[in-house]
Parts: structure tokens; sequence; C-alpha cells
């Protein structure tokens, strides 16, 4: 059994052994007739929350609840339980007169922790004070086979907790939170662009051609065409496209897929939600995104002023810098005094950063330093804005400044959290820079191509537009206080083990 990975030799025995007594004990019911596999529904009417959040409601009434047992505490006639369901756990008293001589011995005999069960009774309160449901019906809706965790270390190995995340959920309420916030979070964003007038659509996850950007896809085949395919990297081209057909808002809610490193900011795949304005400009969507970050925060925590990490991330304020002055506010180099890249080279070496061939240039030397120097120490909420053209390929230059674009990126924490532009739609240069960028992977030995579908939709003409992605796990990380992506993805990549 893999849940005995990591534990000592007379642990997984009696993990063994408790498995056997489990699965005996099902033989016994299903030769009874009793089998709890054949349970097709069971009416509930309260959950855990319900009952607790009113007791004085619910007190003395009939109510049917369901969930897994979690203790058990056989007291001759009288016994109490712990069912826990998706709101957290109820005490469940039961004896003997109550449900009968039959069900009470099955109870203290065929029943494991971990069963689902499902109990009807009148609610009441003990002389502790503990709300109860007084059993007057029981009965078992599924057989657990395999033991859970030991109650008090649980699932205490990292490694286990994402290889066995149904257990994890079981034992532990604060990793359900997580998940419970996570989808809060979903639902506060869309419900925040819907009512902006943004209209949510969907796009093609498998693409006909690998694109230039530096992301590396992943690559399947389809049968059918006899063609190779590439899992997308991102919903950009394709809800560009609907900007050009006249969509003037729009975002996705989108699964990406990048066949790339993995580490506590990356898996292979993940959410990221782009989102698309006709007529808006990057200064647009930093307010915008400012604003959305305050309203999900302020909705999901209660509060602006978050505890992240041993620090307190104040959403309340935004710093603006671009990356000129960021670099020269952390490194000490002023790169707006640098005219030649041969200038950039002989500072980067003089600091000792590396730089890889084609990528010479002041402007992406002024991206490395960036990377070097800033990004670790920009901890609360920050926009860096007015990136070098050569590692923006689509965002608009500006016109007072041909070697920038007006692109930003935004940090908390020292984690870039997403990245907007003032979209490029001048469809000559878009070609020209995305031919640069398929010459440079294709000397890296990768298959991409130039989006000449995409070349030719911005051919048909697309307005002025901002444009913005970012990705939901690293926020849902930040208003979780978790610190690493696994720890807020259902099932992050792993590994198999044999």
């Amino acid at each position: 059994m893999e849940e005995q990975a990591n534990i000592g030799t007379e642990e997984q025995e009696r993990l063994a052994e408790q498995a056997v007594i489990r699965r005996e004990k099902l033989a016994k019911l299903i030769a009874e007739g009793k089998n709890p596999y054949e349970k097709t529904k069971y009416v509930v009417s309260a959950d855990s929350a319900l009952i607790k959040g009113d007791f004085e409601g619910w007190e003395g009434k009939e109510v049917s609840v369901a969930g897994r047992l979690m203790s058990r505490r056989v007291m001759g006639k009288a016994s109490f339980s712990h069912v826990s369901d998706r709101n957290g756990q109820l005490q469940i008293y039961i004896t003997r007169q109550d449900v009968g001589e039959e069900t009470y011995a099955a109870y203290k005999k065929d029943y494991d922790i971990g069963d689902v069960v499902g109990v009807r009774g009148t609610v009441f309160k003990t002389q502790t004070g503990e709300v109860t449901v007084h059993a007057t019906h029981l009965e078992m809706l599924s057989k657990s086979l395999l033991p859970l965790p030991e109650k008090h270390n649980g699932l205490v190995n990292t490694d286990m907790k994402y290889r066995l995340r149904h257990v994890d959920l079981i034992m532990n309420q604060d990793v359900r939170e997580t998940f419970f916030r996570r989808a809060r979070i979903l639902k506060e964003i869309r419900a925040y662009l819907d009512g902006h007038g943004y209209m949510e659509v969907e796009t093609p996850v498998l693409l006909t051609l690998e694109i230039g950007a530096d992301a590396r896809p992943f690559k399947t085949h389809h049968n059918a065409l006899d063609l190779d395919m590439y899992l997308r990297i991102e919903t950009e081209l394709y809800l560009k496209r609907l900007i050009v057909g006249g969509f003037e808002k729009v975002y996705e809610v989108g699964r990406i897929f990048r066949n790339e490193g993995m580490d506590a900011s990356h898996n292979p795949e993940f959410t990221s939600i782009e989102m698309y304005q006709a007529y808006a400009d990057y200064e647009y969507m930093m307010d915008f995104i400012e604003d959305l970050y305050r309203h999900v925060t302020q909705a999901v925590c209660g509060t602006l002023q978050i505890p992240y990490q041993g620090k307190t991330i104040d959403m309340s304020h935004w710093e603006r810098m671009t990356m000129t002055e960021a670099v020269k506010k952390y490194s000490g180099v002023d790169f707006s005094l640098i005219a030649t890249d041969e200038e950039a080279q002989k500072v980067a070496a003089e600091r000792q950063i590396e730089l890889e061939e084609g990528k010479k240039t002041k402007g992406h030397i002024l991206a490395e330093f960036f990377d070097a120097y800033v990004e670790k120490e920009l901890v609360q909420p920050t926009f860096i804005y007015d990136y070098p053209v050569e590692i923006s390929p689509l965002a608009k230059r500006k016109p007072s400044d041909r070697t920038m674009t007006e692109r930003f990126e935004y940090f908390i924490n020292g984690m870039e959290m997403g990245n907007a532009f003032s979209e490029l739609n001048d469809p000559i240069d878009q070609k020209q820079r995305m031919v640069k960028q398929v010459e440079y992977k294709r000397a890296q030995g990768a298959n991409a191509e130039v989006d000449e579908d995409f070349i030719n939709a911005l051919e048909y003409g697309m307005p002025p537009t901002g444009g913005l992605g970012f990705g939901v796990d690293r926020l849902v990380m930040l208003l979780t206080d978790r610190s690493s992506i696994r720890d807020v993805l259902l099932f992050p990549t792993m590994k198999p083990k044999k």
C-alpha cells in the first residue's frame, strides 16, 4: 500500500493486519446480505456547519446527516462517535436502546474508523456543551478497506500528502479550507470580470504548431489526422483573434501546459487567467489589476493586510517603478546612462552576470540585472513597467522610446504574479519579432514556427488593446499563506512510484 511508504516496519505490519481484518468484515456483511456498496443514495437534510451554526433552530429536531466515521468511543450500552462531512465534524450519540440491539452490535463489531455512515436522529447538547445528534437510525454507506493514518501524526510526509491527496483531505480540515478558498477566489474573480462587462470564452488546448515563445510545450500526436500537436503554453493568441473579431472584452480561465522544471512556484500544468480589452492600454490594466486584487483579497480574507510566510503584505498600497528605475535602485547601475550593447556587456562582466549567446543586447542585460538584483526585493505589491523590446515580442513599443515596450509585470513577496501589455497590433512589426523568436528557438533545436494565421488575423486590423495574464495558483498561494504551488493544486504533478 502506497500510504505505508516512509513509515516503520512495525506500523506497516499493523496497517496490513487491519486491512485484512476489514476485508473479512466486508465478506461477513456481504454473506449476511448487507453489502454496503449496494447503497445508491442517502437523503441528507443538514450538515455539521448548518447544525452547529444554528443550534437553537435545530435543537430537538430530527436530522439526517452523513459522513466519514472519524472516532469511536464505546461505553457499554452507549457510545460516542464523530462523523466528518465537507464542513467539519459532528458528534453522534448512539445507544443500544435507540438504534436496536442488532444495529448496535454491528456498530461495535463491523464498523471501522473511515467507514462512511448515515445517521438519523435528534439534535441536542451534551453536558460538556458539544452539539450532538442522538441517533435513532444508523447504517453503513461504504466500507473503508484501508485504515486511515494515525490520528495525531496523520500524513506528516509531504510527498505522501501530495500523492494521497484524498487521504490528506480526509485527515486535515485546513487542507480542505485551502481548496474551499481557492474555489471562492475563482468565483470572486469571475464575478468581478463579468461585472465589468468581460465575456468568458474557451480557446483550443491542442495546437498544430510550436510557436516561438520561450516556454517549451508538451508534444502529442493526433492519430486520425496523423499530425503532431502541442499542448498550449498560453491562451493569448486566440484571445487576440477574438478582439479582432469584435469581442471587445474577453477572458479565459485556462489550463496551461509547459514542459519545464518544477519548484515551489512552478508546476508543468497550471491555471492562468488572461483578459483583453479593446481601446485600453497597459496603464489602464495596471489600475484594473490593482483594483481586482484588492476586491478579491477583501472578499476572501476580510482584510487588505494579509499574512504571508511570516510577513504582512499590504494589498492596499502598490508601488510603481520602471525596470530601469528598479535596477538603479537595487543594483546602483543606471542603464539610462548606458548607450551601447558593448557598454552594457562591460558592466555585466564587472558584476559577473553571465549572458547567453544571442542575448547580449543592452535590453537583455537590463533584464538580467533585474533578475539578479531586483525581483527578490519586491516583497510588497509592485508594478515594474517599461520592458526592453527584446524580451517583449508581443508588446507595443513606447512612442517616446522605441527600445522599450508598454509592458509591465507585478510582483509580491519576490514572486512574479502577472504580465501585461499594450498589445502589439502592427502585423508587420509583429511578424518581424516572431521571426526572431523562431530563429532563436530553432538554433536551440526546437521545431518552432511563426503563427501565420495569427499574423493574418492582425492584418484585418486589431484595435488598440490592453492585455493581462496572471497565475491563479500563485494568487491562491498568497491568499492562503502557502509556500508551495503543490499545496494549492489538488493533484500536483508527481513522478510515479513503482
